[in-house]
Order: structure tokens, then sequence, then C-alpha cells
């Protein structure tokens, strides 16, 4: 006797849990072949600043812990990835050598930005040469809130615009890949089950040019990373809107995720704080 699938309807990942979109909108998310797939939320304008709210609850917390628990954080991520390493290569697509070689690559990328997180402030912060009977040190310390748009590429691209931002003490609120946003709630599946705190990373799935402009827009967002908006005019749009209250924008991109990871990706989000002390007698 033959039987239907049960196809999975995906939710919104936000402040730890998996909520519908208060819209109660969805849409049908499909293989390049054009085969129904699944349903993924629609999120909306309303989603997006709940999200933003979960960041930022979530931060004193994330940014006050030690560099090397949010280090072991992100490897406890990569480790629960590679346990999903068959479901997530079977979301990818495509070639299933291809697919496992993409889920190798976003553990890979994982365990990198982990292993910088304790290394960063040695690289980035220093001791200044100032004229006077002073220290002078420069440390850096996290923005914020980031907004992220991810690029199309729904893993490895993913990890790659995600780890830097919450690895370096930021919280973030992320658009998911449109056309292909099944992996990354299956991520956040693995980081609801990890020690990553809620809130941390917020994903919603939906439209580009309903979700940006609001992120965008909003007075509650310390940085803007536009790395995967394809269109020139809502990248345009988002830039003139994040400057309303200074937001750190890091501008579209067309990327090789499979390149190796660059450091600037760490300090895009990063303020400098400086402190002077007087030396001692």
């Amino acid at each position: 006797m033959s039987r239907l699938a049960v196809r999975k309807t995906y939710k919104l990942y936000i402040g730890g849990a998996f909520p519908r979109s208060e819209s109660g909108r969805s849409y049908a998310v499909t293989s390049p072949k054009g085969d129904f797939l699944a349903n993924a939320s629609r999120a909306s304008r309303k989603d997006a600043r709940d999200a933003v709210v979960a960041a930022r609850k979530a931060f004193p917390g994330w940014s006050g812990a030690t560099a090397y628990n949010r280090g072991q954080i992100l490897y406890r991520i990569a480790e629960m990835l590679e346990g999903r390493r068959a479901q997530f290569a079977d979301e990818l697509g495509g070639g299933k050598k291809a697919a496992l070689e993409a889920v190798d690559a976003a553990v890979d990328r994982l365990v990198w930005y982990a292993g910088w997180s304790d290394k960063i402030a040695s690289v980035h912060g220093t001791a200044n040469p100032v004229a006077g009977p002073y220290f002078n040190l420069s440390s850096p310390e996290p923005s914020g809130v980031v907004a992220v748009v991810a690029p199309e590429d729904p893993l490895v691209g993913l990890i790659s615009v995600v780890a830097p931002v919450i690895v370096t003490g930021n919280t973030c609120v992320v658009i998911a890949s449109e056309k292909a946003p099944l992996p990354s709630i299956t991520l956040a599946e693995v980081l609801a089950t990890s020690d990553l705190p809620g809130g941390v990373v917020n994903v919603l799935t939906g439209h580009q040019r309903e979700l940006a402009p609001w992120l965008a827009a909003h007075m509650d967002v310390n940085g803007l990373d536009l790395t995967g908006v394809s269109d020139a005019d809502l990248a345009l749009s988002c830039e003139q809107a994040a400057a309303e209250n200074l937001k750190r924008v890091l501008r579209p991109s067309d990327e090789d995720w499979r390149a190796a990871p660059v450091l600037t990706r760490m300090t895009r989000f990063l303020e400098t704080k400086t402190v002077w002390h007087p030396l001692g007698v």
C-alpha cells in the first residue's frame, strides 16, 4: 500500500523558539527542477521587529561571555551540524558528492571562526604609543545587533556571514536565502539544540524586498550586511535607510564561498574602544 509523504512546513526561528509568521503566510519551496519540496513561512515586518527585540535581549549576555566560551559554542554547533550531514546534503540537493562537500565546507568554516574567537582581540587590539605618562590601550568590541541578508549559497554562504558576526559577540537577524531556505531552518534546529543562547541568531524566511528595508531602517539595528542582496536598487535604498542611525554597512558582494575565509569579515562589525590609564609611580 502506497502512502503520501508528510511534507514539513518550516517555521521562523526567533528568540530560541519556532513561531509561525504572525501574518499566517507561507510560500512553496521548489527544487531546481520545479518539484515541490516544502512550505516555508513568509515573514512579515512584525516578525522582523520581534527578531530584533530578541537579538537585543540576547546581546548583553552573549557579548559579556568570554571569547573562549563563544568559540566553544561554535565548535559544538559544528559538531552537531556534522552529525546531521546526510540531512543537510539532502536539502542542498544536486549531486550527492557535491552536497556532502558543501556540508563539510560549512563545518570547516565554523571551526575556523571558532578558533579565532579568543585571538581576534590580540590581532586587532594594541597598546598605542603616546606622549605622556599614560597607558593607551585599544580593544575591539561588538557593535550590537546586526541584520544579515544571506547569500543564495544556502549553507556555506550562510555560515560564512553568520559565524563571524556572532563569534565576535554580536547578535543577528538573518534573512535566509529566498530560493533555498530549507538548510537555514535546519541550521536553526541545530542552533536551538546546541549551547547557543536563544536570540543570538534569529532566522527569517521570506522575501528580501519585504524584509530588508525594514531591518535597514530599524533604529535598534547597529549593523547591516547586504552581502546577499542582488538587486542594486534594493541595496541602495537599504544603505540610505541605514544612514539614519549610522549603521555599519557591508555592501553586496559576489564572493566565492568555497575560497579561504578572511579575517575582515570578523572586523566589519567590531568597534574599537580605547582606554587611557595613568602610569603607576
